[in-house]
């Protein structure tokens, strides 16, 4: 080392020095009041009762989280799940959804929170801009056979999970943080509510319990650039897959006896003045236990992006009051807010492009699955034509109306006609809500191609019944392939 390398570094030193710097907090120092609140809620939930609402709730987005990781497992998404497993994942019990393969917890969670979000049928939930149960189920189905927990602490945990990282998430800022910032409210909320479901499962005390969450703070990840996503594997990865995994991994490091800092919310270097220094940490621990966010969880009715959803209502309510053929429209313009319209905005996969999907509706009536993930279909002459059709308007007036995604349709047709509508409550959301026998027929439909008809309703009959269940392991005859 050089004289010159000596008098730079030495002038480096004296610069930091004197730059001023927060006091650094003692890992033992007593938490705050919002995570004190926060732990101790959490290290009940295993033993919480819950009222009959939020179960028949959770138990809808158990199902519906469940038949979007077996409908996935045909996807390529899924595929890509499971070449990593069969070359690099680590050997264990847990269980691969749609396979015959087991895995280590949190290589588990990775595939099986792929799986759930290889397309575009899981929950959402609006106010934190995240879809909890790609992450959630995954999360605690993989702690849930390590710890061997029953079907009422499975349930529990996933409740606990939507409740959790949701909430996360909109004390940051929900929305207005996803579209300012270049940071994935998905993976984020979907971490800490993985973290939550597993530390469940995993039994962990109130200590504990900040301890898991200090370490799901380290691992908080994703950015925005799943936008540029062209084959929805990367966007798996962020929304389910990663956070999914992460979370497990914070519950087995805390119950393998590794402590941490006591609040990652609070004091120096929190995860908030590192993610959104003008969070209102409070709004984590407003109501909780009196609202749950499960119920405001939106299901899907279409397996298609959450913005395409409002559309493709309103071409049906229209359908309903005046019929029409594809051949009998002119035009259709569809009407959403600027940020939500660019999220489907002639996207190159289909069931994320408004486009596409409103192009088929116009020529099926309907949207299925099949139809939403047929990539090859988007360059067919006759979608192609009903596609030119299709205007799609960034209203900025509807932003006002954010986080509830109004769409407005209006369709004109060769006679002159012109069809308005606007949907405000899309089917499935809390202000619309699905009842059970729709939930049941629409995983039906996704479940039955991979597993059979007859394990679709035996899985629906199971997770209607989970409070009987002895062992969350038992579920697995009826997730895997050739299982009986």
């Amino acid at each position: 080392m050089n004289r010159r390398r000596v008098l730079q570094l030495s002038a480096i030193a004296t610069m930091e020095l004197a730059l001023p710097r927060a006091p650094f907090a003692a890992q033992g120092a007593s938490p705050g009041p919002v995570m004190s609140a926060l732990s101790t809620y959490m290290a009940a939930a295993a033993g919480r009762a819950l009222r009959a609402e939020v179960v028949e709730h959770a138990k809808h987005h158990i199902l519906d989280t469940l038949a979007a990781m077996i409908s996935g497992a045909a996807l390529p998404p899924g595929e890509a799940a499971f070449r990593y497993l069969q070359r690099h994942g680590g050997k264990g019990t847990a269980t691969i959804v749609g396979a015959n393969l087991t895995a280590a917890p949190a290589d588990a969670a990775l595939a099986n929170g792929v799986l759930a979000h290889a397309d575009e049928t899981d929950d959402s939930h609006g106010p934190s801009r995240s879809h909890p149960g790609c992450a959630v189920v995954p999360a605690a189905l993989a702690a849930g056979e390590t710890f061997g927990i029953d079907g009422e602490r499975f349930l529990r945990a996933v409740t606990l999970g939507y409740d959790i990282g949701p909430r996360v998430m909109i004390a940051m800022g929900g929305p207005r943080f996803s579209y300012e910032s270049h940071k994935s409210s998905h993976a984020i909320a979907g971490v800490f509510g993985a973290a939550a479901a597993a530390a469940c499962a995993a039994g962990l005390d109130t200590r504990q319990m900040r301890w898991a969450l200090d370490y799901t703070a380290q691992q908080s990840s994703g950015i925005a650039a799943w936008r540029r996503d062209t084959d929805h594997i990367e966007k798996a990865f962020v929304f389910g897959g990663m956070p999914a995994r992460n979370g497990v991994t914070s519950a087995l490091l805390v119950n393998s006896g590794w402590n941490g800092v006591d609040d990652i919310f609070a004091g120096a270097d929190n995860f908030f003045l590192a993610y959104a220094p003008d969070a209102d940490p409070g709004q984590i621990v407003e109501k909780l236990g009196e609202r749950y966010e499960v119920i405001r969880t939106d299901i899907k009715k279409w397996t298609v992006g959450s913005p395409i959803q409002g559309p493709l209502d309103a071409l049906e309510l229209l359908r309903r009051r005046r019929p029409f053929a594809s051949d009998d429209v002119l035009r259709v313009d569809v009407r959403l807010a600027p940020s939500v319209a660019e999220v489907v905005d002639n996207r190159d996969i289909p069931d994320i492009c408004l486009q596409h999907m409103v192009a088929v509706m116009l020529l099926e009536g309907t949207v299925s699955f099949k139809a939403a993930h047929d990539k090859a279909r988007m360059q067919d002459a006759a979608v192609l034509s009903q596609r030119a059709k299709v205007r799609l308007v960034h209203d900025e007036a509807l932003t006002e109306r954010l986080p509830v995604r109004v769409a407005i349709v209006e369709a004109t047709l060769a006679d002159g006609t012109r069809l308005n509508e606007r949907v405000e409550a899309v089917r499935g959301t809390p202000r619309n809500p699905m009842t059970r026998a729709e939930v049941i027929d629409k995983c039906r439909d996704l479940i039955a191609p991979v597993l059979g008809p007859e394990k679709a309703a035996r899985l629906a009959d199971a997770v209607y019944s989970i409070e009987t269940l002895k062992d969350v392991r038992d579920l697995r005859v009826l997730l895997q392939r050739g299982a009986s």
